[in-house]
C-alpha cells in the first residue's frame, strides 16, 4: 500500500489517496487547505486504520458496501471506494489493518 498526496489544480487543496498493491484506490481523503494538514490526515489514517477504527457501511441508495476510517474523536479521516461485495470490502479492511502503518507517502 502507498499514499499519493497531491494538490488540486481546481481548488488548490491537498488530497491523499491510499492505493493497494494493484494500484486501485482504497481510501480517498477530504480536501485540506494546507499540505501539513493533509500529512496529519495521513498519519491519523495510518494510526486509526491499523488500530481497526473502521466503520463498515452500506450505501443507502446503492446498497453497495464501503467503509470509513475514523479518528478516536469520531471524525472520518478517510472514506473507502465502493465495493461490489461485502467480502471484497472486508478483505480490503483486513489488508488496510495489516499494511497501512507502513505505507509510504509519495507526493505527486
Amino acid at each position: 500500500m502507498k499514499f499519493e498526496l497531491k494538490q488540486s489544480d481546481k481548488n488548490q487543496e491537498f488530497y491523499f489517496t491510499l492505493r493497494n498493491e494493484e494500484g486501485k484506490a482504497v481510501i480517498t481523503s477530504e480536501g485540506y487547505k494546507q499540505k501539513a494538514s493533509a500529512k496529519n490526515g495521513i498519519e491519523s489514517l495510518k494510526k486509526n486504520g491499523a488500530a481497526g477504527n473502521i466503520d463498515l457501511k452500506v450505501g443507502e441508495t446503492s446498497g453497495k458496501p464501503f467503509f470509513n476510517v475514523k479518528a478516536t474523536n469520531g471524525q472520518v479521516v478517510g472514506k473507502s471506494r465502493v465495493f461490489v461485495t461485502t467480502e471484497e470490502r472486508d478483505a480490503a479492511v483486513e489488508e488496510l489493518k495489516s499494511n497501512v502503518a507502513d505505507a509510504a507517502v509519495e507526493e505527486i
